[in-house]
């Protein structure tokens, strides 16, 4: 769990600030939206093949 206190006189837009830092640093967030909708377990053969292509996409987007 990510806690954040107040550090004497500090501002509370300073404060929610630091509280997002920490939880974009975390990770909290991924984790959370990767588990929002069930997928099913692909083999590992299947997880090859949609990265290589997601690279592929990326590289003809970026025109290298």
């Amino acid at each position: 769990m990510i806690e954040v206190k107040k550090k004497g006189n500090e501002r509370i837009d300073v404060l929610v600030r630091r509280f997002n830092r920490e939880v974009q640093q975390s990770g909290v967030l991924t984790v959370a939206k990767e588990k929002r909708f069930f997928e099913k377990d692909l083999n590992r053969g299947s997880r090859r093949k949609i990265a290589v292509r997601r690279t592929e996409i990326n590289k003809l987007k970026r025109g290298w």
